[in-house]
């Protein structure tokens, strides 16, 4: 795209100095006046991006979030959705250039590493189909949960006596102390490599990641690729090492047994390439993700002592961490063909830097995004791991391993803090982590100089991602009243005090009281400090809005989850129709709020039985009387939805939340409009439970992970795939959100959601894996 073509595509400008580098920006004077100049000025190796890759690329997210940096030669991506996508197609992004050099090699270099008869190859991380599919699932037993469960024991046994070995101290540097030589020692046990040489490990591993990440000099590129190739010659040292030991275990053994059993898939150049790639892997990612963890939350410090106080968070606040300042900043791929991403022409060849840091602050997926959130549910949806067929196939070692560290230190040093210190980092384009971490204590405020025990106790938390269901922060009722028949208004607050997370229009959030979880949508002011809900009292619901109703008072504490975005609104159509019925007002009501902060033209129609019975009806005609037409059944006024829909602008949109003969109504009348004019929300959902009586197992094909699973006729696709390892987002089970949808490559589905359209259904592409299901007990196979 031309600086021109860039330019035509923006909105207003912003300082790309956003937070803490704002005043900084202010006093110096903004560098750049356009998107496009800071796209020519954006410089990965330098500046704000070394500081914080996600709020140096906030301008990205805002107004380019596809755009090509001459200094980097690469084309950056930036939002979640995004990078998401190019994650999920390995075949058109191939990941045949994440190993390549990001500074080319000198030629000096080059006959440095030929000296040492350097011949790196493709690993699993840069290998393209079907090679690369092919050899991980040869190689993905050693990965899978249940198979990594008894290393825990060895985890928690190297992190105690490293805690033993300073816990009287009062001052250490947890990178020296523990964070960098726990994670390698966890590292070479799990592959099986001998565990004598962590300083020359060291050494090798940040010369690899300076060589294919970094920007040496030319003189630094001659020591680089020295210590590069001595790390190869020893590669091949502890392989031949290994191979005299047939019988040893650890997964760098089953690899060399699989070459010696499947040489085509497994072969020797891969072995000995696997070898020198995985040890840094293995380790230096969490590493660098710990020491970010220890820093963010130290950093955070009333969310550092509600893990102390509540260790189940534990799961939760290490994923929260990874999202929000993981170890991997950014990713590579490389187009194999002309294509188009977020509207942006990219041609064959094209090289990608794929932002995770920032796609991981993008707060069109993750409300108040750029803020540290340990209660944040949907926090496991980050995209640190990466996503798709190359996900990283250690995840669930590194999660072990920082719940080990987090749970080990806040019970034994829960008044640990920070020490003064200025932070150095490594300048390269894709991993970040402090180089040391300095921290303080009184050892004579230890725990268990008290409570001898306390040194000896441990949690367990099973290995793979937490649960959602054990993610709630703790609200209290500030006020309760009336706001229609039949229907309670709530404004809730945070039970310590503090600020609750921002959310945007078309949010909801979790309640969890009485026994029941219920989504209710927010539907107050959304810069107003409490969140402010109406809840309809469903008399032959399953309990969930009765309790509610009938029991919460104001000053009592119940626990929520959120606030989640899945009726989003897009705020760049042209003009919108909001449509309400009875209840489904509330993220209506949001939503008319944004767009007129917006200026944007909108009319709302709301339709209800009786005046008495539709809420929120005062706050509509006092803030959106013009905008407003009343349909109200009792008063002769029916919505001609047909003239409304015929009435809609060109290009303009439909936002619809009401009972499902409205939703089947509009599709039916918009079913010849552009897709996307029509938008809607459920407020309730068909029972979605299983009768085993009536349902038929099923097999699934998972292609990208090469398993066939059974599906039980008492079980889900959703929790048959998590049985086996398979991380799959999910968030309501009951077929209204969406986030567990799953790509369907063939096989006929039973659709039983309440989110895909009906012209989606036709299509056949998509499911939803809690609810929807095989027709007929037939084979299906997903993309997965």
């Amino acid at each position: 795209m031309t600086d021109s073509a860039q330019q035509a595509s923006i909105g207003s400008q912003t300082c790309p100095f956003g937070g803490a580098g704002a005043e900084k920006a202010a006093q110096d004077g903004c560098p750049v006046t356009d998107p496009a100049a800071m796209a020519r000025a954006f410089d990965a190796f330098e500046g704000p991006y070394q500081l914080d890759p996600a709020e140096a690329l906030r301008w990205s997210r805002d107004q380019l979030p596809v755009f090509y940096s001459p200094k980097l030669g690469y084309w950056v991506v930036s939002r979640y959705d995004d990078i998401k996508a190019v994650f999920r197609d390995g075949i058109l992004f191939s990941p045949r250039n994440v190993l390549e050099k990001v500074t080319p090699a000198t030629p000096e270099a080059m006959e440095v590493l030929k000296s040492y008869g350097y011949a790196m190859n493709r690993t699993m991380v840069n290998e393209d189909e079907p090679a690369h599919m092919e050899r991980r699932r040869a190689l993905m037993d050693h990965f899978i949960p249940a198979n990594l469960e008894h290393h825990q024991e060895m985890v928690r046994r190297l992190t105690r006596e490293k805690m033993d070995a300073f816990i009287d101290q009062g001052r250490v540097d947890l990178v020296e102390a523990m964070l960098y030589e726990v994670p390698l020692n966890v590292a070479l046990h799990f592959l099986g490599v001998p565990e004598d040489e962590i300083a020359v490990l060291r050494t090798f591993s940040v010369a690899h990641s300076v060589n294919t990440w970094g920007k040496p000099t030319d003189d630094q590129q001659i020591a680089v690729a020295h210590d590069v190739g001595r790390f190869w010659e020893y590669a091949g040292k502890i392989i031949e090492k290994m191979k005299a030991e047939p019988e040893g275990t650890g997964w760098m053994h089953e690899t060399i047994r699989k070459n010696a059993e499947m040489p085509d898939v497994v072969t020797d150049s891969y072995v000995h390439s696997m070898m020198m790639a995985i040890i840094v892997a293995a380790h230096e990612t969490t590493s660098l993700a710990s020491v970010n963890m220890f820093k963010t939350l130290l950093s955070n410090r009333e969310a550092w002592d509600d893990i102390c106080a509540d260790p189940s968070l534990i799961p939760n606040a290490v994923e929260e961490c990874l999202r929000y300042a993981g170890s991997i900043v950014a990713w590579r791929r490389q187009t194999t063909a002309p294509t188009t991403l977020n509207g942006v022409d990219l041609p064959e060849g094209a090289k990608l830097l794929i932002v995770q840091a920032s796609g991981n602050q993008d707060e069109r997926h993750f409300e108040d995004g750029d803020k540290f959130d340990i209660y944040r549910d949907n926090a496991v949806d980050h995209l640190t791991f990466g996503y798709g067929s190359h996900q990283c196939m250690g995840k669930n070692i590194g999660r072990m391993e920082m719940r080990i560290f987090l749970e080990e230190f806040t019970r034994r040093l829960p008044h640990l803090r920070l020490a003064e210190q200025a932070f150095t980092y490594l300048p390269n384009t894709s991993f970040r982590g402090p180089d040391h971490l300095w921290v303080e204590w009184d050892p004579a405020l230890n725990p268990e100089r008290e409570h001898l025990q306390l040194a000896h106790d441990n949690l367990y938390f099973p290995v793979g991602a937490p649960s959602r269901r054990d993610i709630a922060r703790k609200v209290r009722v500030a006020d309760v009243r009336q706001e229609a028949d039949g229907i309670v208004g709530l404004t809730l607050e945070d039970a310590k005090g503090r600020p609750l997370p921002r959310w945007s229009a078309g949010a909801h959030v979790e309640l969890v009281a009485g026994g029941y979880d219920r989504k209710y949508s927010l539907c107050g002011q959304a810069d107003a400090p409490g969140y402010d809900l109406a809840i309809l009292r469903e008399d032959e619901g399953r309990g969930g809005s009765r309790y509610i109703c009938d029991h919460l008072r104001e000053g009592m504490e119940l626990r929520l989850r959120g606030p989640s975005n899945l009726f989003r609104l897009d705020e760049e159509a042209p003009a919108y129709v909001l449509i309400a019925g009875g209840i489904g007002v509330t993220p209506i009501l949001a939503m008319a709020d944004r767009l007129k902060a917006l200026g944007k033209p909108y009319a709302i129609h709301y339709c209800g039985r009786a005046r008495a019975t539709m809420a929120l009806l005062g706050r509509l005609q006092a803030d959106h009387s013009d905008h407003l037409s009343l349909h109200i059944k009792d008063e002769g006024a029916r919505a001609d939805l047909p003239a409304i829909v015929a009435a809609l602008p060109e290009g303009g949109q439909i936002y619809c939340c009401g009972p499902e003969r409205m939703i089947t109504a509009l599709e039916d009348l918009t079913a010849d409009r552009p897709e996307g004019t029509l938008h809607f929300e459920h407020f309730s959902a068909h029972d979605t439970g299983l009768d085993p009586d009536k349902e038929q197992a099923f097999d699934v094909e998972l292609k990208d992970s090469g398993l066939t699973l059974t599906v039980a006729a008492d079980q889900t696709l959703l929790d048959a795939m998590q049985a086996a390892g398979i991380d799959v987002a999910s968030d309501c089970c009951e077929g209204l959100c969406g986030s567990c949808e799953v790509d369907v490559l063939s096989g006929e589905i039973d659709h039983r959601d309440m989110v895909l359209t009906r012209a989606e259904r036709a299509e056949n592409r998509r499911m939803m894996a809690c609810c929807s299901r095989a027709k007929n007990g037939g084979r299906i196979k997903l993309a997965l």
